[in-house]
């Protein structure tokens, strides 16, 4: 459940097309590494996993270790508010808790409906590329539909009946996938991809990191922007969604769960999919020798290379909707409880307005976006994400003051 609320449409997404954009200079390179050479592949790769390795599970996890520690430890509601007693004391029931509550929600609405709409995109990339259907806005809102009534079936059957048996489906497809491709290209590879990947990730995480006197300004502010405000505004959603699965757990068990274990598996993942992508790049084989066209088709593109091409390509489609309803369903469910004061058990109708709602925003930024609704999507996460940026510094601050009196 943490990994496919997490980043699955995103992992989806960019799995292929990142890395590849990356080196074939689409929209400028890591570090001004040279592009289509060597020393590029491993800054696409290292640089890759620079956005979906440590950094947005520690934007999640200060949020998740913050509500696990005010609610379950110190008895306070399970809503974004509790964090800051510490700081703001009984005032946090008051005006100043409702706007921390209330730009969580715009927050986790956005962040949602910007994964959503890309989601949609790439799974009417994915029917066009397998069964010829138009990928156009038509058919990208009519997927938005049509997940939007299956997820709203799961909110109402709840956190075990909907989530968690949808994520377990998932978890099963991904993982058939992810050894398909494996084994299907080349094991010594993937395995040489995966030491590449992770060593690249630790040589250039502190260059990557730091803003001051970048030459890369277009790549900088183009993708690692983007990135840490789309984290940013999925926080609240992704951090509550931990914290209500993570009751009964140690600190120390859960920094290892939510820091390390997804980013060892995002490496996984990026190694068996980048890499594969990347090596046909480099053996000028398929259509992503020529770069990156379509982003929603890169991923199908990779997988046209490959045996059983139909077969795989149904799949990933397959396990796009599914992490396309899990991510909405319980983004409704985490929705749900902050505006009903930290209740898990509201009504009905209630979690059924907030799924109907998120459908509703990333069809109208899809729509609104037209010929760059990719852009509209970005642009919609970057705006809700930096003022939340602000609330997540002073819970940072909060959490640290509540820890610090914890032996007392």
């Amino acid at each position: 459940m943490l990994f496919a609320a997490g980043m699955g449409i995103g992992l989806m997404f960019w799995s292929v097309a990142e890395p590849v954009a990356y080196y074939t200079n689409w929209y400028g390179t890591p570090l001004n590494a040279a592009p289509n050479t060597p020393e590029g592949a491993s800054a696409a790769m290292g640089a890759t996993m620079f956005h979906w390795g440590m950094h947005p599970w520690a934007i999640y996890g200060v949020v998740a270790l913050a509500l696990c520690f005010f609610t379950y430890n110190k008895g306070l509601p399970l809503t974004i508010r509790s964090a800051f007693y510490p700081l703001l004391g009984d005032r946090v029931w008051g005006p100043i808790g409702h706007v921390i509550d209330i730009v969580a929600v715009l927050a986790t609405i956005f962040g949602l409906a910007t994964s959503l709409g890309l989601g949609a995109s790439q799974a009417a990339g994915g029917l066009n590329f397998l069964f010829g259907i138009e990928n156009n806005i038509s058919t990208q809102i009519g997927i938005i539909v049509a997940v939007s009534a299956i997820a709203i079936f799961s909110v109402v059957r709840g956190l075990d009946g909907g989530v968690k048996l949808l994520s377990n489906i998932n978890m099963i497809i991904a993982f058939a996938l992810l050894m398909f491709v494996i084994f299907a290209g080349s094991v010594a590879a993937f395995l040489s991809n995966f030491f590449g990947i992770l060593g690249s990730y630790a040589e250039n995480i502190v260059p990557l990191s730091n803003w001051v006197g970048r030459e890369d300004d277009t790549w900088f502010h183009g993708w690692t922007v983007f990135y840490w405000a789309w984290w940013i505004s999925w926080s609240p959603f992704v951090g509550m969604f931990i914290a209500r699965i993570s009751k009964g757990r140690t600190v120390r068990e859960f920094m290892i769960a939510v820091l390390l274990v997804p980013t060892l598996v995002s490496a996984v993942w990026m190694a068996a999919f980048g890499g594969s992508a990347l090596d046909q790049v480099q053996n000028g084989v398929g259509a992503l020798a020529n770069g990156v066209g379509d982003v929603s088709l890169a991923m199908f593109q990779m997988l046209e290379n490959l045996p059983l091409v139909e077969i795989t390509s149904l799949l990933a489609i397959i396990l796009v909707l599914v992490f396309f309803i899990t991510s909405s369903d319980s983004g409704s469910l985490v929705i749900d409880s902050i505006t009903a004061g930290g209740k898990v058990d509201a009504p009905a109708p209630q979690r059924l307005f907030w799924a109907v709602l998120q459908g509703v925003i990333a069809g109208v930024l899809l729509y609104g976006g037209g010929s760059e609704a990719l852009t509209a999507l970005q642009a919609g996460a970057v705006t809700v994400g930096l003022p939340f940026t602000v609330v997540l510094l002073c819970m940072c601050v909060s959490l640290y003051k509540g820890l610090k009196d914890e032996p007392r």
